[in-house]
């Protein structure tokens, strides 16, 4: 029976799933976070690197400003709170007023990695909060660095940091005392000499010290207190805008102190979502029959999911994701997104089978949380990992002296 006019009219149209091709690719090559320290050290005359960022000009002491959290978008919403970095939003990108891109997935120990070592995800082999471990089958969280895995077999490249010493630059890293034998910090921050102090204030002074002790000069330091607040309580709360008026003073003290031939730095490893505490937002996967079937293994983050199938489900389990999610996220098999260069230009053997056999990246402020197996990470106000802007977008200001 043909339905009444009146009764068709105004049904919405089937979702429109959104094609991976669509996604919005970090600017690796030029304009990532992984491409700052090669530009900075090539303007050092280290060898074997090459200026990738081209707007950049180049310095005798160079000063990284890493802040956890805080992202383009974030800086341009909340001018009053932080009046200082918004006078610098010209400034970033070697005056162009441009933003970075952090790479994927937007994530504290992949953009870390990226920082450190100059290589993108698919090189340096930390491609995700958490991803599976061939050589093992487990889930591998590369923050924490649970389950112990040998650090110098799972990211062997040097860092930028030591082939900077190495080369006669005076390297130094300025954080928190309890970052100074981390894994991470070790494969991806290390060389030179790690200075730890706990205080925002104190790591401003070291720092600058540390800038003015040679004639070439390389030091990274970094606050971690933003993403903390972000990730608890939202960007939208009252504790996220108070570390945010932190971290503007911080970062003015720095720049007052700043020695001659000196530039200073100022980034972020990724911005922010609040995501919302509803059903329409926040799709659990250990509630979700659909998502679960033909899983072995769910690893990333609620904002970027690295999915590991079952032998013989991959097909099976590409098609259901985007058939659930596809409107909502950009979901690929992993050679799909292996070939859109989303975790760069390079895979290396080694990170092949760390990599989802399907990738799921949010559109909007949505999640896929697992509120069984990741209590914590479920009850997070604040997420970050995929590749819309608020995430991506990340500051380079820049303060000479």
């Amino acid at each position: 029976m043909v339905q009444p006019a009146a009764l068709t009219q105004g049904w919405p149209d089937d979702p429109v799933p959104l094609d991976p091709a669509s996604a919005p690719v970090p600017e690796y090559g030029s304009g990532s976070l992984g491409d700052l320290l090669p530009t900075l050290v090539a303007g050092q005359g280290v060898p074997g690197f090459e200026a990738r960022i081209s707007e950049l000009e180049s310095a005798d002491r160079n000063c990284v400003f890493l802040i956890d959290g805080l992202g383009w978008e974030q800086i341009k919403a909340h001018p009053d709170e932080a009046p200082y970095l918004t006078s610098l939003l010209a400034t970033s990108r070697g005056g162009t007023g441009r933003p970075l891109t952090a790479g994927f997935p937007a994530t504290t120990a992949t953009s870390l990695a990226s920082v450190g070592t100059g290589l993108f995800p698919g090189t340096h082999g930390l491609p995700g909060y958490t991803v599976r471990n061939p050589d093992t089958g487990e889930l591998m969280n590369q923050l924490r660095w649970k389950p112990w895995t040998p650090p110098q077999v799972w990211q062997p490249y040097p860092t930028v940091f030591r082939l900077a010493d190495e080369a006669g630059v005076h390297t130094a890293q300025v954080s928190s005392p309890i970052f100074q034998d981390t894994p991470l910090t070790k494969i991806a921050l290390s060389g030179g000499t790690f200075h730890g102090r706990l205080s925002g204030e104190e790591r401003m002074d070291l720092a600058a010290e540390q800038l003015a002790a040679g004639d070439r000069s390389l030091v990274y330091t970094y606050y971690s207190e933003l993403d903390g607040a972000g990730h608890r309580f939202g960007i939208g709360s009252d504790a996220w805008r108070g570390q945010l008026m932190c971290v503007d003073r911080l970062v003015q003290r720095l720049a007052e102190q700043l020695p001659p031939r000196a530039a200073l730095y100022v980034t972020a490893d990724h911005g922010m979502v609040d995501v919302p505490f509803d059903e329409d937002h926040r799709i659990d996967f250990d509630e979700d029959w659909e998502l679960r079937a033909g899983v072995a293994l769910l690893g990333g983050e609620g904002r970027a999911r690295h999915v590991y199938a079952v032998p013989g489900a991959r097909a099976d389990v590409l098609t259901c994701w985007r058939e659930v999610l596809g409107d909502r996220f950009w979901v690929a098999g992993r050679d799909e997104a292996i070939e859109l260069g989303w975790f760069g230009d390079r895979i290396d053997e080694r990170v092949y089978g760390r990599i989802g056999d399907v990738v799921a990246a949010a559109d909007g402020d949505l999640a896929i949380t697992a509120s069984v197996n990741e209590p914590n990470e479920s009850a997070m106000a604040g997420m970050h990992g995929s590749m819309t802007a608020a995430e991506q977008l990340v500051p380079l200001l820049e303060v000479r002296s």
